[in-house]
């Protein structure tokens, strides 16, 4: 009797598995890469309103695709998400910055008029700018990251630090920094679980195959989570690299140029605990009494050598604000 060519019904269902699954981890790699090069441009231009035509070309999707990926990998449209980091940008405004009136604010942050903010501001917070209380929403929110930060350091003693004082002997020392690309990973929901440490994992184990591992490695968020919630900041580490073209963008892996930048660096070598007091002086002690705002960037780790090279008990790194001075 002659044996049948055609696989059995399991053989078949074997044979095609991997094929699947290496097409569907194809298709998420080219949608994060796609939705990554809509997030970039979302974040270089939260001083202006973003359509969604153009955010689609810039994805390389149809309007109705992309909406719909966008939408499923990020968990907000492209609108909300956009409007969400406006109306963040706008609290770091009224936190950190001088006061403004509010069509400054409205148009730095990329709403047409003042009254347009005023009504997106009070859809989200419940309540118009000028009743806002930043300091009870930085107070709020901080809670929930120092209680990240004691569980880390083992320590139950994490207090805000009083107001002028500088019981760590901080120094701050100005660097003016030249334009620099950089290859990223973003991390979603940082603060949960080891994502950070085996996103820089990836990362690195890249940059060795690229010959870039001995480059400036960086760690950054656009978001303050002291205003924006835990589960809603994203972080991104990144190493830099020489020039746009020294790689090609691909899956998780992103490039992203910063413009030139003054920084005010804060050099540190300890815990999580030691690097918010420093956040926390930096904004709260130094910035009110310098001539000196926070500029539209994200405040940088600069690592010393590999990041995570002491795990999560020592960080040597220096943290980094963008600044420009006063109006």
């Amino acid at each position: 009797m002659r044996t049948s060519n055609v696989p059995s019904q399991k053989a078949r269902t074997t044979a095609s598995t991997p094929k699947k699954r290496r097409r569907s981890a194809t298709t998420d790699s080219t949608y994060l890469e796609r939705v990554n090069l809509a997030i970039d441009h979302i974040l270089a231009h939260l001083h202006e309103p973003v359509r969604l035509t153009t955010l689609a070309k810039i994805a390389m999707l149809s309007p109705y695709h992309f909406h719909r990926i966008f939408q499923a990998m990020v968990g907000e449209t492209p609108s909300d998400f956009s409007k969400r980091l406006r109306l963040e940008k706008a609290i770091g405004l009224l936190a950190f910055g001088k006061r403004r009136s509010l069509t400054e604010i409205a148009f730095d942050c990329g709403f047409g008029s003042s009254s347009d903010f005023s009504r997106a501001f009070r859809q989200r917070f419940g309540v118009p700018p000028r009743a806002f209380d930043v300091d009870v929403w930085r107070r709020t929110h901080g809670e929930d990251l120092r209680s990240i930060a004691e569980k880390e350091a083992d320590s139950s003693r994490l207090v805000k630090m009083p107001g002028r004082e500088n019981p760590d002997g901080f120094n701050v020392r100005l660097r003016e920094l030249p334009a620099r690309y950089v290859a990223y990973i973003r991390v979603d929901k940082p603060y949960q679980g080891d994502a950070v440490v085996r996103a820089t994992q990836r990362l690195m184990a890249w940059a060795d195959h690229h010959g870039f591992a001995s480059k400036q490695w960086l760690g950054y968020q656009w978001e303050n989570p002291e205003i924006t919630q835990l589960a809603d900041c994203r972080y991104f580490t990144a190493v830099e690299v020489p020039s746009k073209d020294a790689f090609r963008p691909r899956g998780e892996i992103g490039r992203y140029r910063f413009p030139p930048m003054l920084v005010a660096q804060i050099d540190l070598d300890g815990g999580i605990d030691l690097e918010l007091r420093a956040l926390q002086w930096l904004y709260g002690v130094w910035l009110p009494r310098s001539r000196y705002v926070p500029d539209d960037q994200p405040c940088f780790e600069a690592w010393v050598g590999k990041p995570f090279a002491f795990g999560m008990k020592r960080f040597v790194l220096g943290v980094q604000l963008p600044v420009r001075a006063r109006d």
